[in-house]
């Protein structure tokens, strides 16, 4: 049975179980129990948990496609397309997939549906 702590300088944390008493013990003075945190982006006031606005909803869809983007240039892009050896093999048509891909990756803020239903382009084969 998880439960929720909080203590108002070390903030919130959660337990897998049932705490012993020895583990209450250890807790910092003024820590208590309070409900689990209903979501990510959720903060405690002290009193109850408050849910995220719109925008912050939004901000922090925005940046987990950014990172997933990021993410992809630099496993995905990056190897291929600041290889000069690996690029000089290619033939221009590939050039050209991978240059597009690379586009559209760096376009994602562009795509319909952006932050919240993201359609990722294709890699190239």
């Amino acid at each position: 049975m998880q439960k929720g702590f909080y203590h108002p300088v070390d903030g919130y944390w959660e337990t897998l179980c049932e705490p012993s008493p020895e583990i209450l013990a250890s807790y910092p003075p003024g820590t208590i129990e309070i409900p689990l945190k209903p979501g990510p982006l959720y903060t405690f006031n002290g009193f109850d948990w408050v849910a995220p606005t719109e925008q912050q909803v939004y901000d922090a869809a925005v940046e987990a496609v950014r990172l997933d983007r990021n993410f992809k240039l630099t496993v995905d892009v990056d190897p291929v397309v600041s290889n000069p050896l690996r690029w000089a093999d290619m033939s221009a048509e590939k050039q050209q997939e991978w240059a597009s891909y690379r586009l559209a990756l760096l376009n994602i803020s562009d795509a319909p549906g952006y932050p919240f239903d993201v359609t990722w382009p294709v890699k190239p084969d």
